[in-house]
Formats: structure tokens, C-alpha cells, sequence
């Protein structure tokens, strides 16, 4: 008897097994059509952030392990590549328009993140990540700011899952607002360096508005990363912590370059225009492995109070920050 089931279940796992094979051979094959369909200019930057999710919602991430790896390269090569297509005069106009809308936003944020998330009843660290993530780049900041606070695994994960969320959230929405009230490719490109978290959301969202718009996002965004560093140094001296390793985003380095070598070197516009195509078509691609990250588990390990605080900060920089931006002209 023990022998015939011994038999029967070896040969339904024989059934099994091919099956479960070619299931996951036609995922993998899915998503690799998925990500050569978001090389196409059919598809666009919110299309590719919801379609990765959505794949993964109902099929699985088949590349999971790969995909922050690949995710974090592709992102850095694609911003170094908008170089290629940027000048230096028109970006440094523009980063002087956003240099004390980034000053304010940064301060008024962090200050907020502190008294709101007391407020709330949060640890401190987690406040002060979900706070660091808003004010400056997303998840770069939340990454670079963890060590110095001695963060745990999980106060970064649920920090990094609400800055996720909100991403993908502003980056379907921004163009649309953006375009209801007419605003104009120089103010929706500062209005989004400012308001929307991560760099890739921010890039993704102004290269659907215009090419304007792109450069002047690229150009703030990239110029307020760079305020990782002063934040980390402070965070690590807040919270006792000194000696703590502090990541530098090396890459915006070599988008300056790229962008110098633009304005400057006549043989570039030989293979600039190619190289700066090719990098918006990486950022969609980027985009659609954001989206395939962002999973339903990760969404529900959020809780209420950090995902609250995040909210709360997220509509009073993008509405402060709208305000000025429209004041500016």
C-alpha cells in the first residue's frame, strides 16, 4: 500500500514538474517582451511603473534577486546618458531657480518630519528617514542616511516602501495636474524636482511634459541629491553616531561631465543626440523594474503612521512648493 502511494506521488510530482517548468519559462519569457515593449516609444514613463507592478501582482517577479541590482545601474547610466543632452548655461539657470526652493523644502521638511512623527507617536528614526526620503531624493536619501542613524532593516524598508508608494503615485499624476492648471515646461520641471521623491519618478515625469521640462528637473533634482551629504553628516551628529560611512552619489559627478563635454566639445553632437535617446528609453525601462519591485507585501509592511507622515509631508511641500513655482513664473 505505502508502495503505491510512494509510486502514485512520485508521478504526479513528475506532472508536476514540467509544468511548474514551462509556467515559469513563459514568465520569464513575459517579462523580457514586457521590458522590450517598454524600449518602444509606445510606451510610456506612468505605463511603465504601473505595468511592472501589475505584472508582478499577478504573475511573480521572475528576476527578483537581479532587479535592484539592475534597477540601481540602469538609473545612474540613464541620468549620466540626459547629459548628453543638456547645456551647461541653460542648466545653471535653472539650478538657480530652484537653489532656495530646495534650501526651504529641505529645512521645512525635516522640521515637519520631526514634530509630526512625535506627534504620530513614531520611533524617531523612522520619522526622520520617511522625512530624509521626502525632502531630498527618495530612496538614495533613505539608503545614505540609514547608517548614520544606526537604522535597523526594517525602519529603512517601511521608509523606503512609502517613499515607493508616493512615487509611483506622482509620477501618474504630476502631468496631469501640470498640464489642468497650464503650467509651463520650466515650472512643471521645477515644481517636480522639488515635490517628487525619487530622482527616476522625477525624470520620468518631466520627460513626459517636454524636453524642457526634462532638463530643468534633471538639473535641480541632481543639484539637491547632492544635499545627501550635509543631511547624512547632521543626521550622524543628531543622533550620536559618528564615524558612520556616508554614501556620496558619485554619478551625479559624470552627469556633469556629460553635460560639459555637450557644451563644450564639438565632436559630441556627432553621438550625443543617440546617447540621450537612448538614456530615455533606459529611464522607461528603469521604470517598469521600479514597478515590478513594488510589491503588495511590501505596500502592507508600510503601516498607517509612516505612510500617514509621508502623506502628510508629500501634499504640503508639493502644494508650498506649487505655490512658489506659479509665484516665480
Amino acid at each position: 500500500m505505502e508502495q503505491t502511494q510512494t509510486q502514485t506521488q512520485t508521478q504526479i510530482q513528475t506532472i508536476e514538474r514540467p509544468w511548474n517548468s514551462k509556467k515559469t519559462v513563459a514568465v520569464k519569457a513575459g517579462f523580457i517582451i514586457a521590458i522590450v515593449l517598454c524600449a518602444t516609444p509606445y510606451v510610456s514613463a506612468p505605463i511603465a511603473l504601473v505595468g511592472g507592478f501589475l505584472f508582478t501582482l499577478f504573475f511573480g517577479h521572475p528576476f527578483e534577486k537581479l532587479n535592484h541590482k539592475a534597477t540601481n545601474l540602469l538609473l545612474k547610466a540613464s541620468v549620466v546618458g540626459l547629459g548628453f543632452g543638456m547645456n551647461l548655461d541653460s542648466a545653471l539657470a535653472a539650478g538657480r531657480d530652484g537653489f532656495w526652493l530646495t534650501v526651504c523644502s529641505i529645512t521645512l521638511v525635516l522640521t515637519l518630519g520631526y514634530f509630526i512623527g512625535k506627534r504620530l507617536g513614531m520611533p524617531r528614526r523612522t520619522s526622520h528617514l520617511v522625512a530624509s526620503g521626502t525632502a531630498i531624493c527618495g530612496g538614495s536619501a533613505i539608503a545614505a542616511v540609514a547608517p548614520a542613524v544606526n537604522a535597523s532593516e526594517k525602519e529603512m524598508s517601511v521608509s523606503l516602501g512609502v517613499v515607493f508608494l508616493l512615487n509611483a503615485i506622482a509620477l501618474v499624476v504630476f502631468p496631469f495636474v501640470g498640464h489642468l492648471i497650464g503650467l509651463t515646461q520650466h515650472q512643471f520641471g521645477l515644481w517636480s524636482a522639488i515635490a517628487i521623491h525619487d530622482t527616476s519618478s522625477v525624470v520620468g515625469a518631466a520627460s513626459a511634459y517636454g524636453d524642457e521640462a526634462l532638463m530643468v528637473a534633471t538639473t535641480v533634482k541632481l543639484a539637491r541629491a547632492l544635499w545627501i551629504i550635509p543631511i547624512s553628516l547632521l543626521s550622524a551628529v543628531l543622533f550620536k553616531s559618528s564615524g558612520k560611512k556616508i554614501s556620496i552619489p558619485w554619478f551625479i559627478f559624470f552627469f556633469i561631465l556629460a553635460m560639459l563635454a555637450n557644451t563644450y566639445l564639438p565632436f559630441v553632437s556627432t553621438f550625443g543626440p543617440a546617447i540621450n535617446s537612448i538614456s530615455k528609453t533606459a529611464l522607461v525601462v528603469t521604470l517598469f523594474l521600479i514597478g515590478a519591485g513594488l510589491s503588495v507585501e511590501k505596500i502592507k509592511s508600510v503601516g498607517w503612521k509612516p505612510l500617514i507622515l509621508g502623506i502628510v509631508l508629500w501634499v504640503i511641500v508639493s502644494v508650498l512648493s506649487l505655490v512658489a513655482v506659479v509665484n516665480i513664473g
